[in-house]
């Protein structure tokens, strides 16, 4: 089906009658524009418009801005009422100009006071107007062409813009009364009729003036159905500027548009041409140029403003300085006709000449802080200005975003594989129809979300935020235990499945716990085991709603986590021994001092002590009775030389570790008793040699003699 829109066909009809001649009371100081004036002269007194020369300016205003941005498949036919109705233009390609329209206007001319009122009336114009809308358009006229065969596909939608001074708001139901009659009148004629189009939607929006300081007789109401085919809208305004900010709201909302203000634009000022001042332009443009803020969530960044408190808002774009060479210009996403909302300012004159001189302008989102981010371009091309939308994120020429580039940061663990395996889990496809479905089932869009919300109850999405679904060993209570319901087959697999996580504990296996991010070691073994078993109890426990067998596995998850109270203890010294070679370890630095002072003393001890061993051994060598000593082996080098004392400065890594394993090593086993009173791995022999006398060796000696004797008695 070719589908055009209610934008496709815009209706203008404008009341021509007498009341419409009636002054809008919103003076304009004209006089003001002279320059110089002799002295003694009076000022002219100030002007107003009529309320149809106010509903002309602004109408024209409507038809500019939409004729600027939308050349092409958007159409105007512009009507007037009075006694009768009178076309301005055409549906025809040639018509859509604002120069045509205002010398149709020109030969209209304003209305007549002096006329009749009986005589005139806005129905005209709204049955002119319906009859308008069935006629085809060159764009309909070639798609049913191209369609042939199916030229009924091709929709007919319109909207109808009446902008009249109504006196009720009976008066206002009684012309969408005659727009709904009309409508169903020539939908019949159309129907028959190869020349004509029925009307399948027609927008009504019905626009009251008045002038200023009176009281409205029209209350405004938002859109309504009036019946399927026609809806209506109702807006009373004061004549004047009002009503041009309301036309111009309504371009917007009718067309797609947005606006942009551009500034801080350096102009030279007329009075003073040595001095430049900053302006600002607004410029209307189709939305689709902000789409790059609606998704990054800045649709009004600051500087984002409304403007004449009204319901229209701009985004703020800084001016930047211009550039000339296109080469060096970034690539744009998108290109956007522009039109500026006062096009007789002189900011918006100056503006528009600069950019047809052939310049280009970029525009950056203004910041607080941080580096400027240009966004858009304004350039002309062919003597059409656009503005340009500038990738100032992600080219689109190049390859995709990694998904290591998350919003929360560069996470790189995500469990991509596991959640493929989730999206082929909760797969929807095709069903044959609600016949098939019984009475008592539900229906299958509902099953697969129920089935959803079982999957994502939990389901951590990184990798280091889980252990059970890292381990292979948990596959099977995991796949299992996201069922609706469970068999007694699918219980015992699930009790399996923690038995064997018990036996991995009993074994001390390691578990796949992640240590990104952490420093050292990581958590210990038993601390292991008791995130995994809280992570399974959260995993059960958020399905034992489901039946009484997902309660069971729950129950034997916390009977296997209850251990004898021998094993806890057991953990328990343990877990306080590690504490305790993890502090000795921290306050061994400390000790340094304190050991190579005590080692120094007791080798001052040992050196007086080998003197005195010196001394007696030459006494005892001498003696005729000694024994001959046994020949000893030389010390090795190694054993003869002194501890190296502590380096001054940082200590390397092997000197820490080899000091970490001696400290743990020694505390396994029970020291010898000669060792832990030696000096430098030294123990000290024939301590008793140091008594007074030598009592102990004359003792010695006597009892040598005796067994010699008893000897030779024997012999």
């Amino acid at each position: 089906m070719k589908t055009f829109s209610a934008s496709h066909k815009t209706v203008f009809v404008v009341d021509h009658c007498p009341y419409m001649a009636e002054s809008c009371r919103q003076q304009v100081e004209y006089d003001m524009l002279t320059k110089t004036r002799a002295q003694g002269i009076i000022p002219l007194a100030p002007v107003s418009k009529s309320l149809w020369t106010c509903a002309v300016e602004c109408s024209m205003e409507y038809c500019r801005i939409l004729f600027d941005i939308y050349p092409f498949k958007k159409l105007v036919n512009y009507i007037v009422s009075d006694s009768e109705f009178h076309f301005l233009n055409t549906w025809s390609q040639e018509d859509q100009n604002v120069q045509e329209l205002m010398s149709a206007l020109a030969a209209v001319g304003p209305p007549n006071p002096r006329e009749d009122p009986e005589c005139c009336s806005i129905l005209h114009g709204l049955v002119a107007a319906v009859e308008s809308l069935c006629k085809i358009t060159e764009y309909q006229h070639e798609a049913r062409t191209t369609l042939m065969d199916n030229a009924e596909h091709v929709t007919n939608k319109g909207r109808i813009i009446c902008i009249t001074n109504a006196k009720s708001d009976t008066h206002v139901r009684m012309l969408e009364d005659c727009v709904q009659e009309t409508i169903q009148e020539h939908n019949k004629l159309a129907a028959g009729s190869d020349r004509l189009m029925q009307i399948q939607q027609c927008e009504l929006v019905l626009i009251h003036t008045y002038p200023l300081g009176d009281d409205t007789l029209v209350s405004d109401r938002p859109r309504k159905e009036i019946s399927p085919v026609l809806t209506s809208e109702v807006h009373s305004v004061r004549a004047g500027r009002h009503l041009a900010g309301k036309l111009n709201i309504l371009v917007q909302q009718h067309f797609d548009l947005a606006s942009t203000t551009i500034t801080n634009i350096p102009m030279k000022e007329e009075q003073h041409a040595n001095t430049s001042a900053n302006y600002d332009v607004e410029l209307l443009h189709h939305k689709d140029a902000h789409l790059e803020f609606i998704r990054s969530g800045e649709l009004h960044p600051p500087g984002s403003a409304s403007r004449d408190s009204s319901l229209k808002e701009t985004v703020t774009l800084k001016w930047c300085t211009p550039r000339t060479n296109s080469v060096e210009l970034h690539f744009c996403t998108g290109a956007f006709r522009i039109s500026p909302v006062d096009v007789n300012s002189r900011p918006s004159s100056c503006l528009t000449n600069f950019l047809l001189n052939g310049r280009s302008v970029l525009l950056e989102q203004p910041r607080k802080s941080g580096s400027k981010v240009i966004s858009h371009m304004l350039s002309s091309h062919g003597g059409e200005i656009f503005l340009h939308v500038l990738s100032s994120t992600r080219s689109t020429l190049e390859d995709p975003p990694s998904i290591s580039e998350g919003c929360g940061g560069r996470v790189t663990d995500y469990r991509i594989t596991d959640f493929g395996e989730f999206m082929r889990e909760n797969r929807l496809t095709p069903f044959p129809g609600p016949k098939q479905i019984e009475a008592a089932a539900r229906a299958p869009l509902e099953r697969a979300k129920d089935q959803l919300e079982r999957h994502t109850r939990y389901w951590p999405m990184i990798i280091s935020q889980t252990t059970i679904f890292n381990m292979q060993a948990v596959v099977p209570l995991a796949s299992l235990i996201v069922k609706e319901s469970l068999t007694e087959e699918d219980v015992l697999t699930c009790q399996k499945t923690i038995y064997n996580l018990v036996d991995m504990e009993r074994k001390n296996d390691p578990l796949p716990i992640s240590t990104v991010g952490t420093r050292g070691k990581g958590p210990k073994r038993d601390e292991q085991y008791r995130i995994m078993w809280n992570e399974l109890e959260t995993l059960v426990r958020a399905h034992i709603n489901s039946t009484e067998r997902h309660q069971r596995v729950l129950d034997c998850i916390v009977a296997c986590r209850s251990k004898p109270p021998e094993e806890e203890e057991r953990k328990k010294r343990g877990r306080k021994r590690e504490e305790k070679e993890d502090k000795s370890e921290k306050n061994g630095k400390d000790v340094e001092p304190d050991k190579t002072w005590q080692e120094s003393e007791r080798l001052k001890g040992v050196l007086e002590c080998e003197k005195e061993e010196l001394a007696e051994a030459e006494i005892i060598k001498d003696s005729p009775d000694s024994p001959e000593p046994l020949n000893k082996k030389p010390r090795l080098a190694i054993e003869e030389t002194p501890p190296v004392e502590k380096a001054k400065g940082p200590v390397s890594l092997l000197a820490m570790w080899t000091s970490r394993i001696n400290t743990a090593n020694s505390r396994k086993h029970q020291e010898f008793v000669g060792r832990l009173n030696s000096v430098n791995n030294k123990a000290e022999l024939y301590q008793h040699l140091k008594e007074e006398n030598g009592l102990l060796l004359i003792v010695g000696r006597t009892l040598m003699k005796m067994e010699r004797l008893a000897d030779n008695e024997d012999n």
